[in-house]
Order: C-alpha cells, then structure tokens, then sequence
C-alpha cells in the first residue's frame, strides 16, 4: 500500500471515530430528518443530559459534520456533511486505485 493510501487512511479516522459512537448516530440521523435543531430540542429526543448532547455536538462539529446558526440567544445545528463525504469518496478512491 503506497504512502499517500496510508495517509488517507490515516486522516480518515477522526471522521470514522465520531461516526462510531450510537448517541453521535443518533443526533446525525435527527438533523438529516430535520433541517435544523437546538440542543434542547435535540436533548427532549434522547435519553442524554443537556452536557452530553453538547459534548456529542462538539465532536461532530470538530468533525465537520454540523455547523452552527446563530439566532439571537439560541444555537441551532444542522447537518453539515460535505467535507465528510468529500474525505469518504477520496478514501474509497484512494482504495480502489491502490488495493487491486
């Protein structure tokens, strides 16, 4: 495997390490079925405290997977999926012209 897969491989794990946790899955799965929510909103659907939902988005959004919209006091998250699915595609690539 040539060194440009291994680094693909490499950069790919934070993505797949957000994707890995069920809660994460879970609030992806409801902002693909939402256009956009509040932790509170995202909170009253999951059996999560305010914190954990908090810290969940937080990763996903390190992640690239949500962005945030301000609206005076309130944040609401929203999926945000792009530059994931751009890192997925060249990863898949990556492996298809590589691991013949």
């Amino acid at each position: 495997m040539g060194q440009e897969a291994i680094e693909v491989f490499r950069s790919s794990i934070p993505l797949f390490q957000s994707l890995s946790d069920p809660a994460r899955q879970d609030i992806i799965l409801m902002l693909a079925e939402n256009e956009k929510l509040s932790v509170n909103e995202i909170t009253e659907k999951l059996t999560l405290s305010r914190p954990a939902v908090s810290h969940h988005l937080k990763i996903l959004r390190d992640n690239n997977l949500v962005s945030i919209e301000q609206k005076g006091t309130q944040r609401y998250y929203m999926l945000a999926i792009d530059q994931a699915l751009k890192l997925l595609k060249h990863l898949i690539q990556t492996v298809e012209t590589t691991c013949k």
